[in-house]
């Protein structure tokens, strides 16, 4: 049987970690499904950690913030040395839907896809919208990344994806702390790697404040359109 593990990153989500695990748990017991948890606490001020110790969710407590990029990596290099098929990135704030992991995971284990990203956009599934501003800046990303690597990515930020072993490994290796998705996506289709995306439906935070604030958003996309141009003009190899 194949090992899929669910990466979390936690920053100050003592009110939400809980429930998220829990929603988990509940649907491998429902639907017989045996889908591994690791909780990446990235240093939080709350008490993330001391609810995970509590409820014994799986939880390495990192001595310093890494920020998201960090924190992500910590979950690969886990995956990695515990020898996991499939990793799961999944929010701990709530937003992402445990009955969509199979729909991003099943394309790697029937080797359809290296990594699957769960799209807002490939269909109009979803009830939350972001701000209007995002959306746009999601748009222009889009456009970047499809001169840059030749293929037409909707959901460029999401945060909710699959990958296989290989890029476990690959991840594991090397992995940007800034803008993680966008630009690990634009690596990995550099490096020839097989790429989908599948609809979701994602919902609001059910607590706590999203990490990239409405005074950012400008700043964000023009800080990835440019690196997404560095990556064009680079060459990538596989690292296996």
């Amino acid at each position: 049987m194949k090992k899929v593990l669910i990466v979390i990153p936690a920053y100050n989500e003592e009110k939400n970690i809980l429930r998220v695990y829990n929603s988990i748990m509940d649907y491998n017991k429902k639907n017989k499904t045996n889908y591994d948890v690791i909780v990446i606490n990235d240093c939080s001020t709350d008490g993330t950690s001391e609810v995970c110790h509590k409820n014994d969710i799986p939880v390495v407590d990192l001595i310093h913030n890494l920020g998201i990029g960090g924190a992500v990596q910590t979950g690969y290099k886990y995956a990695c040395y515990h020898d996991y098929d499939v990793a799961v990135q999944f929010d701990g704030d709530g937003q992402h839907d445990i009955r969509y992991v199979k729909d991003i995971v099943n394309p790697i284990l029937e080797a359809k896809a290296d990594m699957v990203i769960g799209s807002r956009f490939v269909e109009e599934k979803s009830t939350f919208k972001s701000t209007k501003a995002r959306r746009v800046g999601i748009k222009i990303i889009s456009a970047f990344m499809k001169f840059v690597t030749h293929k037409k990515i909707y959901d460029v930020t999401s945060g909710f994806r699959a990958i296989n072993k290989e890029i476990i490994y690959d991840f594991a290796l090397s992995y940007p702390n800034e803008y993680p998705e966008p630009i690990t996506t634009a690596e990995i289709l550099k490096k020839k790697y097989r790429v989908n995306e599948v609809a979701v439906e994602m919902k609001e935070r059910i607590g706590g404040v999203s990490s990239i604030r409405a005074w950012k958003s400008a700043y964000y996309m023009m800080n990835v359109c440019l690196a997404l141009l560095i990556i064009k003009t680079r060459r990538y190899k596989r690292c296996r």
